[in-house]
């Protein structure tokens, strides 16, 4: 278990499915911390969506695009989800790590491909052939490597996910969550 303080952000790094955005709003509320989600903020910055960024300029010009805007988050004491393929540039991942705790959310294989059925659309960073198990291979390392925590998120529920992630952080919920109100009735 570490110390997380309050100015530091938690960031959420992973593959694509894990729940990155879904368990980073959660832990949001849980914590009573700013929430945001990097793949939105570079929609709304260029307008468009992620996969029509990909197809339109290719994959490195997306992954130098995605590591400027990540350069440019100055946010403290904030829940930050990230692109799957922010770990691909260093330069964001060492200004992410200056500023926060980073923690991988991690999940098999197998139950990835039973949650990401929409690959060709969802604006994920892979070659033309490639599929999510050979993404997997590839990004896992990164992940570990940049990892300060690892969440083991098999059999878990979305809600399960951030009360495992809390007692990594040592955080407790703010006091006005849902989880601590329902304690208390």
């Amino acid at each position: 278990m570490m110390e997380l303080k309050p100015t530091q952000n938690v960031v959420l790094i992973g593959m694509p499915g894990v729940g990155k955005s879904t368990v980073g709003v959660l832990l949001a509320k849980a914590t009573s911390r700013p929430f945001l989600d990097t793949d939105v903020y570079i929609q709304a910055k260029e307008r468009r969506r992620l996969q029509s960024i990909i197809d339109a300029e290719g994959i490195e010009a997306f992954c130098a695009l995605e590591e400027r805007y990540v350069l440019m988050l100055a946010c403290r004491g904030s829940v930050i989800a990230t692109g799957g393929s922010v770990v691909y540039g260093g330069a964001a991942m060492r200004h992410l790590k200056s500023s926060g705790v980073v923690v991988h959310l991690d999940l098999a294989l197998p139950d990835l491909e039973r949650r990401v059925l929409n690959l060709d659309t969802r604006g994920v960073v892979m070659a033309i052939g490639q599929t999510l198990q050979t993404l997997f291979e590839e990004r896992q390392p990164l992940y570990q490597r940049y990892a300060d925590v690892t969440v083991d998120c098999a059999g878990l529920n979305h809600e399960e996910v951030v009360t495992r992630t809390l007692e990594i952080l040592g955080e407790r919920p703010d006091a006005n969550s849902r989880e601590d109100r329902h304690a208390l009735l």
